[in-house]
């Protein structure tokens, strides 16, 4: 169903990851109207791609099944999934937005029973694990997906394996004939929410991204580690399978450097952290973990995680900016060159596994979003500058952990419902 009723005392949240998530709860549970666009089929954004929160340790399912319990209950959201905002259009206080919503292929009467799944043959790349494993082109996006039903890859639409995935589905769930569909609604005001990416990992050269199978993204690490990620939570190296047991994590690849992110992206220095418990959690004395950095920045209640690790004699802490990795052609090592500022002493360190500690970038320039949204030098919303109704909340408006991206999306919320109460007043 694509019918959206709504009005200028309406919030539009652009992006369901945990920010727009929380921003469309408290607005809604403060008596307020919502549609929440997420662009991919199901909610919950980067937070269910985590294996652990740092930190605590904990597994992201808790928080995450919290706010589904919360957003299950709510009648005043009304969700699209597969939907992307083409135009925003007015003033504050009565934008019009233009909503594209791609075909899922499944429809409402979807009981997520799998059966398309099994009836499929064909495969695509996995983008909840970040292309390193292979699913069914009928699929559940992950298992606490919301909603919770099937996608049909468009990649199969006109295919055998489509009729396949049709024939399967004992409830009339697959719907081979939906189309493209394009909304228009009137919204008061705007909370975007539409999260980050990670800086490509190609463009750093000297780290050989592209060109070496043992050197990954601290985001790849993340899904290799959980136990429903590509290799069922074993350390393996890409290359060859073999075990990683001495890992080395760089840090700031791609933050704070003029030629690729000039800023901090803030989440980087705690990612290392956490995830060198994952190495030490894996293989206990037989592991091997070093840490290259330029500084650590773990502040407030962080600062105890970090004096944790720091005593961990496992863990070494590298104070240098690694210049380039070559590689050991016999083994697959990667080798890490540069000097350590401590001594200043010159090192070719070999490692079974290199993990880059990748910086975090928006996801949609704020300078596209429309006339009047202001972006900072880095392309996040510049609240200060904006003059429209349109509130970052989350890493849309700065480079945040989950708990201070919670935090600024309530804020945004607060932001947008004053500004349809102040609707609400003027037609009263």
């Amino acid at each position: 169903m694509t019918d959206v009723v709504a009005t200028n005392e309406t919030i539009l949240v652009v992006g369901g990851g945990i920010s727009g998530m929380t921003a469309a709860l408290e607005a809604a549970e403060c008596g307020k109207d919502v549609v929440l666009v997420e662009k991919n089929p199901s909610l919950g954004g980067r937070v269910t791609q985590l294996y652990k929160y740092f930190p605590k340790l904990c597994h992201p399912t808790c928080g995450m099944e919290i706010n589904l319990r919360r957003l299950r209950a709510q009648k005043r959201i009304r969700v699209l999934t597969l939907a992307e905002v083409k135009a925003i259009t007015g003033k504050p206080g009565d934008y019009t937005a233009t909503i594209r919503i791609s075909p899922r292929y499944v429809n409402e009467n979807c009981t997520a029973c799998g059966e398309c799944e099994k009836a499929v043959s064909a495969e695509i790349s996995n983008p909840f694990n970040y292309g390193m494993d292979k699913i069914k082109a009928a699929y559940l996006p992950f298992s606490m997906a919301y909603p919770p039903r099937y996608v049909i890859d468009p990649s199969i639409i006109g295919t055998p394996e489509a009729e396949k995935a049709k024939a399967a589905c004992k409830y009339d769930a697959v719907d081979l004939n939906m189309k493209e569909a394009t909304v228009n609604f009137k919204v008061g005001a705007v909370v975007w929410a539409t999260g980050w990416k990670p800086y490509d990992a190609k463009k750093i050269q000297p780290y050989g991204y592209d060109r070496y199978a043992n050197v990954i993204t601290s985001v790849e690490f993340e899904r290799l580690m959980d136990p429903f990620g590509p290799t069922g939570g074993k350390l393996l190296r890409p290359s060859d399978g073999k075990e990683a047991k001495n890992v080395a994590f760089i840090q700031c690849a791609g933050s704070r450097d003029r030629n690729h992110l000039k800023h901090c992206s803030r989440i980087c220095c705690m990612a290392s952290l956490k995830q060198s418990t994952y190495v030490r959690e894996k293989f206990v004395d037989a592991a091997n973990v070093s840490i290259y950095y330029i500084d650590i920045r773990a502040i407030d209640r962080f600062e105890d995680f970090y004096k944790k690790i720091q005593a961990d004699p496992k863990v070494k802490f590298i104070k240098s900016k690694v210049a380039n990795i070559t590689e050991d052609k016999a083994t697959g090592n990667p080798i890490l060159h540069g000097v350590d500022t401590e001594g200043y002493h010159r090192y070719d360190n070999q490692h079974d596994l290199v993990v880059l500690a990748i910086g975090m970038e928006p996801s949609v320039d704020a300078s596209r979003i429309m006339p009047g949204v202001a972006a900072d030098a880095s392309g996040f919303i510049d609240i200060n500058a904006t003059t429209e109704a349109v509130f970052g909340a989350g890493c849309a408006s700065n480079a945040l952990d989950v708990n201070r991206s919670v935090q600024n999306a309530t804020a945004a919320a607060l932001r947008a419902i004053q500004v349809v109460n102040r609707v609400s007043r003027a037609e009263a």
